[in-house]
C-alpha cells in the first residue's frame, strides 16, 4: 500500500479507502462485510469512510462498520463520517446548522463506537445556514477533541473559495478534506476544484472512482447486468441503471482496450487514472467481496506512462 497526506493535514492515509455507500447496512451481508474490511485492512487500507445516511435507515452503516472495524486498534486507523441530509421529518434534522451537526456527531459517535472521528465531512453545501455558523461549529468540535479535520462532499469550487475566505477571517481551523465525485467518465473537478483544493491544502478524497461499478467492464450493450451487481440489485439499482446507456457503455468498451494494451485490468487503468492527480489523497472504493478489495488495491502499484493517458483521451474523445 502507499500512502498520501491528507492535504496539508499531519495524516497520512491510504490510496485507496473503502467505503460504505450502497453496500453496508444495505445490501452486504455482516459476515461478508466485515472480510472485505479485514482483507482491507491487511493490504494496508487504513482509512475507512462512512456517513450517518448509509443504510437502510440513518447509522445503519456506521453501526455495521463499527462492528467491522472492532478487532483493530483505533489508533491504525483513519475514520470519517457525514452529516446533511435528513434523517427524519423534522424542520431541524436536516442542513448544517448547529443543532443538527452537534446531534447527529453525537450520533455516530455512539453508532461507531468511538469518542472521535477522524474526518468530518459537510456532506453538501447548505444555502439556508451561514457559513460562519457552518464553519464555528466545525471548528468547536475540532476544540472539543470530537473530529479531528474537518471536510467538505460535493462544495462547488466558489463554496469552497468562499469557506476558505470566511475560515481565514475569522481565525478558524482550515478544512483539510473534500470529498467530490471523480472518475474517467465524469472529470468536471479537474479544470477549478483540483488546483483549488491543492492550493489551499484540502486533500481530495475522490469517490466513484468506478463510477458506480461502470468502469469494472462487467456492463456491455445489449446483456442484462449480472446477478450481483449493483445494476441488478434493487435496493441500489437506480444509483447506475440510469448511467446505462449505449454512449457511456461505449466508451467503456474503448476504455477497456486501451487498458488491455497496456496490460492492465479496466479497474486498474480507472483508478490509476484517478491517483495520478497529485491533489487526491485517496480514491474512495466500495466493495461487496473480498477479491473486490483485492483487485482494486492492485492499483496502487501502478503509474500510467504518457501513451497510455494519451490513449485515454482519445478513447474518452470518441465519444
Amino acid at each position: 500500500m502507499q500512502y498520501r497526506r491528507l492535504g496539508r493535514s499531519g495524516i497520512r492515509v491510504s490510496e485507496i479507502a473503502l467505503g460504505s455507500w450502497l453496500t453496508y447496512g444495505t445490501v452486504t451481508e455482516q459476515d461478508v462485510g466485515e472480510a472485505c474490511v479485514r482483507t482491507a485492512y491487511e493490504l494496508g487500507v487504513n482509512h475507512f469512510d462512512c456517513a450517518n445516511v448509509y443504510g437502510n435507515r440513518p447509522h445503519a452503516a456506521e453501526e455495521f462498520l463499527a462492528k467491522a472495524l472492532r478487532p483493530f486498534d483505533r489508533s491504525s486507523y483513519v475514520l470519517t463520517t457525514k452529516a446533511f441530509w435528513p434523517v427524519g421529518d423534522g424542520v431541524n434534522q436536516r442542513g448544517l446548522s448547529r443543532k443538527h451537526l452537534r446531534v447527529e456527531l453525537e450520533r455516530s459517535l455512539r453508532a461507531l463506537e468511538t469518542d472521535f472521528v477522524d474526518i468530518f465531512y459537510c456532506h453538501r453545501y447548505d444555502p439556508d445556514t451561514e457559513l460562519e455558523e457552518v464553519l464555528d461549529t466545525l471548528n468547536d468540535f475540532v476544540s472539543q477533541g470530537k473530529v479531528l479535520y474537518a471536510g467538505i462532499s460535493e462544495w462547488t469550487v466558489s463554496q469552497i473559495a468562499d469557506a476558505a475566505r470566511v475560515g481565514e477571517r475569522l481565525g478558524l481551523r482550515p478544512l483539510r478534506a473534500s470529498q467530490p465525485i471523480y472518475n474517467l467518465l465524469n472529470r468536471n473537478i479537474e479544470p477549478e476544484i483540483l488546483p483549488l483544493c491543492e492550493k489551499l491544502g484540502i486533500g481530495v478524497v475522490a469517490f466513484s472512482p468506478l463510477a458506480q461499478g461502470l468502469l469494472t467492464g462487467k456492463y456491455r450493450a445489449g446483456e442484462v447486468p449480472p446477478q450481483g451487481s449493483r445494476a441488478a440489485t434493487q435496493e441500489i439499482s437506480n444509483f447506475v441503471s440510469r448511467s446505462l446507456n449505449h454512449e457511456t457503455l461505449e466508451t467503456v468498451k474503448r476504455l477497456a482496450q486501451v487498458a488491455e494494451e497496456a496490460g492492465l485490468s479496466l479497474v486498474q487503468l480507472a483508478l490509476a487514472f484517478v491517483l495520478r492527480q497529485r491533489a487526491v489523497s485517496s480514491a474512495l472504493i466500495g466493495a461487496s467481496r473480498p477479491e473486490q478489495v483485492l483487485e482494486n488495491v492492485s492499483a496502487v502499484e501502478i503509474r500510467l506512462q504518457d501513451d497510455v493517458i494519451q490513449a485515454v483521451e482519445q478513447a474518452l474523445k470518441s465519444a
